[in-house]
């Protein structure tokens, strides 16, 4: 039999498969308030770190400047930061605001870490800028500000 054709047998899974699919199945259940955690873990660092930027915030032009990116950026990286992490924990304009802060992901990583002694930070960087990606392929989940809205309208 080739590789292209298919048979029942194939396409039926195994009930070895099925048992440890079912165990995997309590995600499921729970997948608004685990969305809802997701989301909170996404979102943290950019709202710590962008609060600290406002703090902070003639050292992190001249960390920028240093960096060769002009410090009159920095009102746009705070927004970027404070106000795509916000969005994204309480879900609203969730998709926009994960593209916004996975390509904010990206850059920060292309600038900043690819030094050789930043391979750390430029590999948590990527890993960040996926989840973003996931969370703008499938939403924010049932517990979030755009779900509720678009029930309610």
């Amino acid at each position: 039999m080739s590789h292209a054709q298919s048979t029942a047998e194939d396409a039926a899974p195994s009930a070895d498969s099925r048992a440890f699919d079912a165990d995997l199945a309590f995600p499921s259940r729970l997948s608004g308030p685990l969305m809802l955690l997701a989301r909170a873990m996404l979102a943290y660092i950019f709202i710590v770190e962008g609060a600290e930027k406002v703090m902070s915030y003639a050292g992190v032009v001249e960390y920028m400047q240093a960096s060769g990116v002009d410090g009159r950026l920095l009102p746009l990286v705070i927004l970027t930061e404070l106000g795509g992490g916000l969005l994204v924990l309480v879900g609203l304009k969730t998709r926009w605001a994960a593209i916004a802060l996975l390509g904010f992901c990206l850059l920060t990583a292309l600038i900043f870490h690819l030094g050789a002694d930043q391979t750390i930070e430029l590999r948590k960087n990527v890993a960040m800028a996926g989840g973003f990606l996931t969370l703008a392929t499938f939403g924010p989940g049932a517990w979030s500000l755009d779900s509720w809205r678009r029930r309610a309208g």
